[in-house]
């Protein structure tokens, strides 16, 4: 098989000798050149024909986000985010997953210490879902994926109801073309996404401004009502729902991680699958891996209504297809067609 050409881009010069000595230990990877800007990138990227790309975030005489919004209607190739952790910078990570590309990893935060061998690690392992995933529905701002139309429509009942989504790999996207087009009585969702700290809240504030719901990141005793997304707050805890009285709210809890995340899909939909039962409704997206799968499963032996995104639609098909197999997923959904499809469970259900 031959090796995945890789471009690395980055204006530090000690970042671009780091990953290159450390991504090039991969028998199964080439770097075939590195960039200190975007202009010699671009250059690199005709001649050499990289199959993936790794990206900084902050450059000078353009910045990453900017850089992707030029690249990807002209010259689609799948990119992955090389990001540090302070809270701009997030900001400016989610609108490169916006624009773009792939997925992200996190730069450490101080000196590269111990961490430089997981990020390394990391990155490899993303890279090679990377080199897998066709980006040319971006080919000239082709990737539409959903009608951009707002929903008008009202709910007529699920006041009961919980909605539940996790995702991972692709799932910012795809959760904000679910969410935008949610009609402002949806009931009331939580939302798994895998992101570290520090990334969810400013994540539930850019789908906040484009939904008709209320979205916000989650915090222990928050109740799940009709008309607001809850996002479980990203790498410190997990987030499970339970049942007080009448009522449905959040609790956040320290823990290991679960199916290798933290917080974990499956430890959201076993909580549902408990306490929420047949008036949960089950959504799980694009992603790496099994988490949320066979809880998923758990979720319809308990009654509930579960979904799948398809192969199609999926940045990632990893997560979507082990709950398709397990038989957690009822059917699988186009991203397009989803909200509609949660919609019309949602009105169905007893």
């Amino acid at each position: 098989m031959s090796k995945i050409k890789v471009l690395i881009v980055d204006d530090s010069a000690l970042v671009r000798s780091i990953l290159s000595k450390g991504l090039s230990k991969d028998p199964e990877i080439e770097v075939i050149g590195t960039a200190a800007d975007v202009y010699i990138a671009r250059n690199e990227i005709v001649n050499k024909n990289p199959d993936v790309i790794t990206l900084d975030v902050e450059m000078p005489k353009m910045d990453g986000v900017e850089f992707l919004k030029r690249l990807m209607p002209q010259y689609p190739v799948p990119v992955i985010m090389v990001s540090a952790m302070t809270g701009p910078k997030a900001s400016i990570t989610i609108e490169a997953l916006e624009s773009g590309a792939i997925d992200y990893v996190l730069k450490p935060s101080s000196s590269f210490g111990n961490k430089l061998n997981d990020m390394i690690d990391e990155l490899i392992i993303k890279l090679k879902v990377a080199a897998k995933t066709d980006v040319s529905g971006w080919k000239n701002n082709n990737y539409k994926g959903i009608n951009k139309e707002s929903h008008q429509k009202i709910l007529h009942g699920g006041t009961d109801k919980i909605l539940v989504i996790g995702a991972s790999t692709g799932g910012t996207v795809a959760l904000r073309k679910i969410v935008e087009q949610f009609p402002a009585n949806m009931p009331g969702t939580v939302i798994v996404q895998h992101m570290p700290a520090g990334f969810t809240k400013m994540f539930a504030e850019k789908l906040d401004k484009v939904s008709k719901v209320s979205v916000k990141e989650a915090k222990t005793g928050d109740r799940i009502l009709r008309g607001t997304v809850l996002v479980a707050p990203g790498g410190e805890s997990h987030l499970k729902v339970v049942r007080t009285g009448g009522q449905y709210r959040i609790k956040c809890f320290e823990g290991e991680k679960v199916n290798g995340h933290k917080p974990s899909v499956g430890v959201l939909f076993d909580s549902v699958a408990k306490h929420v039962g047949p008036n949960a409704v089950g959504v799980i997206l694009t992603g790496m891996g099994r988490d949320g799968a066979f809880e998923l499963k758990n979720m319809r032996n308990a009654g509930a209504r579960t979904i799948a995104q398809d192969k199609k639609t999926s940045i990632v098909f990893g997560m979507p297809m082990e709950a398709w197999k397990c038989g957690g997923a009822e059917e699988l959904v186009p991203l397009q067609n989803i909200t509609d499809r949660l919609i019309a469970i949602i009105e169905g259900m007893k």
